[in-house]
């Protein structure tokens, strides 16, 4: 009787140690996910509010990559600004199955930077390629030089309605409207290996017209 009201206390306690235990592991087991962890999913659904917390948390991150491989930092704002619109046009390409949000928003990031570095590099040559068939102006040209200049105008605008029509317009949508190869061949509907040698087939012809010009 006596082993029985000794045991009880202690039995109490016990009871008391073990709730108090079950209620720690419960809580570490069951912790709640951290508030940003939440925003990819609630820009889904358009949340001005989430993507406004995105760029704050993200931006400089963002710019410091791309800085790095533009080199240039007008040119860098510009590309973070077209990422963080791409993220709010199509924000459920993020997949958190597949992994953390900022590795692959920083991938996206270095795409978007090194796709910038191609196209700004493709204009440039076809602004050369272009220069050889038609130079610019010279510093205040002569009277005989802008005659000159004139003429090659004239010549380079009549060997281009001896192109094929589609050709020809795929020459002017790259050299007089700046569109890269890619988005002439989407505007055309055209393969876009049929765009580059159009392009290609149609320069070489217009500087083989212009030296045959005497």
């Amino acid at each position: 009787m006596s082993s029985d009201s000794s045991s009880a206390p202690y039995t109490s306690e016990g009871a008391k140690r073990e709730s108090v235990l079950l209620g720690i592991l419960n809580s570490t087991s069951q912790r709640e996910v951290p508030p940003e962890a939440t925003l990819p999913q609630r820009l889904v659904h358009k949340d001005v509010k989430a993507f406004e917390q995105l760029y704050d948390l993200h931006s400089r991150t963002v710019y410091s990559l791309v800085r790095r491989i533009v080199q240039q930092s007008s040119t860098a704002e510009e590309v973070v600004q077209d990422v963080f619109l791409h993220l709010w046009r199509h924000a459920a390409q993020y997949n958190p199955e597949k992994g953390p949000f900022v590795p692959w928003l920083l991938t996206l990031a270095r795409n978007r930077a090194l796709d910038h570095l191609r196209l700004k590099s493709e204009r440039q040559r076809r602004r050369e390629d272009l220069t050889e068939v038609m130079p610019q102006f010279a510093i205040a040209p002569g009277y005989e030089e802008v005659l000159d200049q004139k003429r090659r105008a004239e010549r380079v605008q009549a060997l281009m309605s001896f192109l094929h029509p589609r050709q020809k317009q795929a020459i002017e949508l790259a050299y007089f409207e700046g569109l890269s190869h890619s988005e002439i061949a989407e505007a055309l509907k055209e393969p876009l290996g049929t765009v580059k040698s159009w392009i290609r087939n149609g320069l070489q012809r217009l500087k083989e017209g212009l030296q045959s010009t005497p």
